[in-house]
């Protein structure tokens, strides 16, 4: 064995020993992330399930083998009754009673489960009142919720916010109270109970108030199985040639990016494979709504294309009892019809190219897949003492690298930004003026800021003509030229559609400056 030499430890060794150490637990982290994510992403197979509307004549038939043998029907939609705000009925027209009598529902939905089908029910909808809209009292909205789950004894619902159903905050607080209550209890017994939200969605993602409802969601603790977008009836936010397929699409990758941002700010942080799991998509097929909007049967198939290569989570549609081409009878097909699609679809049904290698139910896998992550306790509130950079305040203004500290949490400014709350919860991560880096970790302190001897960079100037690479000093901040500029300040406000011609230098390339002037 060799013998220490009594030589002490230098500052550079020392150094080296924590950038390893620290190198190796990033590596480890990252590693376990990675696993969970995909540990997450593989439980549970990808499944589909069409929308039928329950109360729309002719009556569809969807217990019967050949419309849903081995098939996930989704009924549609539970809404309040029109004369007692906490009543559930099917479509304003039935009493669950009535529904039973006269529609023969219940008698329907054990049919399907004899034929290896299943049900799920959805609330909401376009039309009608949402129960959490009408119903005020919490515990009234819960037995409301509860008598249609344990009537039909499901263990899936879909919440479809639409309209007033999704815009109204008080509503969106009240439900995912109710629901998370429903879950809770459900679970004492030994039952789960998996929640899909359903929203609309543009092009470019979640609206603000579909953002507020997940938020929502997952502020009361709700264990959301995943969020359904409906990819129909874009309007003027589909880009002028865009196709319904494209537009889908791009509805489908906003929205992930926006659901990323949500669930890190509600400290439930999801790895990109766990969240396309966590997804869905329903279009409308054949002709929308919106004039000249029609999803085809090539569309079909190009979505269920992307939600396997995705791993998308489920796909749906809208609705079962329009996947068919119309009778002759029918003459105008650009109008929207209830019992067909408007598209001619020849032997070919929507349903058979969207539920295309989609075999999972929807209530295979854990309610919830995710794998909690040991995390070492934190403080709630931000100590500039134990913060690596300044705390974030609203009044002050922060231009493009300027890194700041709020809610626990370090972030770098990505461009010009004044008021913007890093962490706000309406905003997706690629509007957001701000880039989450990670954590305060324990035992941090202030990182002191280099400071450049006088006259190492010339003050700026605004008849001055800089190029790229240029240095100059402004107010005390070092900054480097971009690109050719002339009369543009550094701390002149930027956005994403017109940056600043400056950076600010980095801590890195300022403690070289000094080091440079130093010699």
């Amino acid at each position: 064995m060799g013998r220490f030499d009594g030589r002490r430890l230098s500052w550079l060794r020392l150094g080296l020993v924590v950038v390893f150490i620290s190198a190796l637990v990033f590596t480890g982290l990252s590693g376990w992330r990675w696993f969970q994510d995909a540990q997450a992403a593989a439980s549970g197979d990808a499944w589909f399930a069409s929308y039928a509307d329950v109360t729309v004549t002719p009556q569809l038939e969807f217990e019967e083998p050949t419309t849903a043998a081995g098939r996930e029907v989704i009924l549609s939609f539970v809404v309040a009754s029109p004369t007692k705000p906490c009543e559930p009925s099917w479509g304003r027209d039935y009493s669950l009673n009535d529904a039973s009598s006269d529609l023969d529902l219940d008698r329907r939905v054990a049919r399907l489960r004899q034929n290896q089908g299943d049900v799920i029910v959805s609330f909401g909808g376009a039309l009608n009142s949402e129960l959490a809209t009408t119903c005020t009292d919490g515990q009234k909205l819960l037995g409301a919720y509860d008598e249609v789950v344990d009537r039909y004894d499901l263990r899936t619902i879909d919440l479809d916010l639409e309209g007033p159903g999704l815009v109204d905050p008080t509503a969106n607080i009240r439900r995912a109270k109710a629901i998370k209550q429903l879950q809770t209890e459900r679970a004492e017994d030994d039952k789960d109970l998996r929640v899909w939200l359903t929203l609309p969605a543009s092009p470019q993602g979640l609206s603000d108030d579909g953002k507020q409802a997940v938020t929502a969601m997952l502020d009361a603790g709700v264990k959301l199985s995943g969020v359904n977008v409906m990819t129909m009836d874009f309007g003027s936010s589909r880009a002028k040639g865009q196709s319904m397929i494209d537009a889908s699409i791009a509805a489908l990758n906003a929205t992930h990016g926006q659901l990323q941002s949500l669930y890190s700010k509600a400290g439930k942080p999801l790895g990109p494979n766990t969240l396309w799991k966590r997804m869905g998509a329903t279009p409308m097929i054949g002709q929308n709504d919106v004039a000249g909007e029609v999803f085809s049967i090539a569309a079909a198939d190009r979505l269920n294309e992307f939600a396997r290569d995705k791993g998308l989570g489920r796909l749906s549609m809208w609705s079962l009892n329009r996947d068919r081409t119309c009778g002759a009878n029918y003459p105008d097909v650009r109008v929207v019809s209830n019992s067909c699609s408007g598209v001619d679809q020849g032997d070919l049904t929507f349903a058979q190219l969207l539920r295309k290698g989609l075999t999972g139910k929807p209530d295979s896998g854990p309610v919830t897949p995710d794998v909690p992550e040991p995390t070492a306790p934190v403080a709630t509130s931000d100590n500039p003492a134990t913060s690596p950079y300044p705390i974030w305040t609203e009044d002050d203004t922060y231009v493009e690298g300027t890194r700041v500290v709020w809610h626990r949490n370090a972030y770098v400014a990505k461009w010009w930004t004044l008021g913007d709350v890093p962490d706000d919860p309406t905003v997706d991560i690629s509007s957001s003026p701000w880039q989450l880096i990670g954590p305060v970790l324990p035992g941090e302190k202030p990182i002191p800021t280099p400071t450049l001897p006088a006259g190492t960079y010339p003050n700026w100037r605004t008849e001055q003509v800089y190029t790229k690479g240029e240095r100059v000093l402004f107010d005390g901040v070092a900054f480097s030229a971009k690109w050719w500029t002339q009369g543009n300040s550094p701390a002149a406000r930027s956005t994403q559609s017109d940056p600043s011609p400056w950076e600010r230098l980095t801590d890195v390339e300022l403690r070289k400056a000094v080091d440079a002037a130093k010699k």
